[in-house]
């Protein structure tokens, strides 16, 4: 199967399973994993923050930040496309009591300032209080779409004036990074707090990572603890991530070119609908454009050839490249779709 999917699908590499094989493990409640305490280091490294927590999933990763920001009763910004709003089971206001605010994100992932700005509760006892403003880098179901520093360091400002946190779902921060050439620091240095995904684009099998201050960790660890989240011998899967960070970010490029390719060629098709110059990393939405067809039945015939993609609400359907996945399958899966269309 060419599994088009998502980039969570990825297998670990030959490397991976060979770290996993032979790292070095010990408790990490109490903090003795020395795989995990090396990986959260890197982690935190990498993000330009003080300190990170190993989580098993980027879902725990949010959630952990937004009780660990916020307090019943609180409220939080958020993009109304968000995976944090759309896809994370509510999560946040089932167990944390903290009152959503969504507001229309633009096709290009970002939310308008100044309707970020005329969310921001005043203080009334009638209104929760306004406490996070929460983005996505890149933004899934933006279609992979970038935010840049500038746009970043001008929600800091936002922030900043009205004494309010930024959380930065960042599961595919290194696709930002790496896209636009820059690194990953420059898109997380205007955030108090962030998580990532090790099991996307970076091909670990599970795991996230959320960073933050020396202080904010400390408090996460209670709320991670609360989630059983807390893991024991979890250096096994810890390493694969060591290994992801040291070799899987740069090689990212390899998946927005391989997305650029399928984008172009579905572009070229009668009845798909896509415009090639709004993908900008490795997510790739595609709309059928005819009526005679369900994105349902297109996926079917496609699953019958060999091909995995993801129908989606409406006319649309999703394709997302990653390690594993070359520019013949890229070309195999488009044969697959003339004939599905045909």
């Amino acid at each position: 199967m060419i599994d088009l999917r998502s980039d969570t699908v990825t297998l670990p590499t030959p490397r991976m399973r060979e770290a996993m094989a032979h790292a070095e493990v010990g408790d990490d409640v109490y903090g003795e994993d020395p795989t995990i305490n090396r990986l959260e280091t890197m982690a935190a490294g990498r993000m330009g923050k003080a300190a990170g927590m190993y989580v098993p999933s980027g879902t725990m990763g949010n959630l952990t930040a937004l009780l660990t920001h916020c307090g019943r009763g609180h409220e939080v910004i958020l993009g109304d496309q968000s995976h944090t709003y759309l896809l994370e089971a509510g999560s946040y206001a089932a167990l944390g009591g903290i009152h959503p605010r969504a507001v229309p994100n633009q096709p290009d992932g970002t939310i308008n300032l100044d309707h970020i700005e005329a969310a921001i509760r005043a203080e009334d006892p009638h209104f929760p209080r306004t406490r996070l403003i929460c983005l996505e880098n890149t933004h899934n179901v933006c279609g992979g779409a970038l935010l840049h520093p500038e746009y970043m360091a001008a929600v800091r400002g936002i922030a900043e004036r009205h004494g309010l946190a930024m959380h930065l779902d960042g599961a595919r921060v290194f696709n930002a990074a790496v896209a636009l050439g820059v690194p990953a620091t420059e898109l997380t240095k205007d955030v108090d707090s962030v998580t990532f995904c090790l099991s996307k684009g970076l091909s670990a099998p599970v795991g996230s990572v959320l960073c933050g201050s020396e202080d904010f960790i400390y408090e996460a660890r209670r709320a991670r603890k609360a989630l059983g989240g807390s893991m024991r011998q979890a250096g096994i899967i810890a390493a694969a991530g060591i290994v992801a960070l040291e070799e899987m970010v740069d090689r990212l490029a390899e998946d927005h070119a391989t997305a650029k390719r399928l984008a172009e060629g579905l572009a070229s098709m009668p009845g798909i609908g896509l415009d090639p110059d709004t993908v900008e990393t490795d997510i790739v939405f595609f709309e059928l454009a005819r009526d005679d067809m369900t994105p349902d039945e297109l996926s079917e015939a496609l699953r019958e050839q060999g091909v995995l993609v993801s129908p989606k609400s409406g006319r649309r359907l999703r394709a997302v490249t990653h390690y594993g996945i070359d520019a013949e399958d890229i070309d195999t899966a488009l044969s697959a779709l003339r004939q599905a269309l045909a």
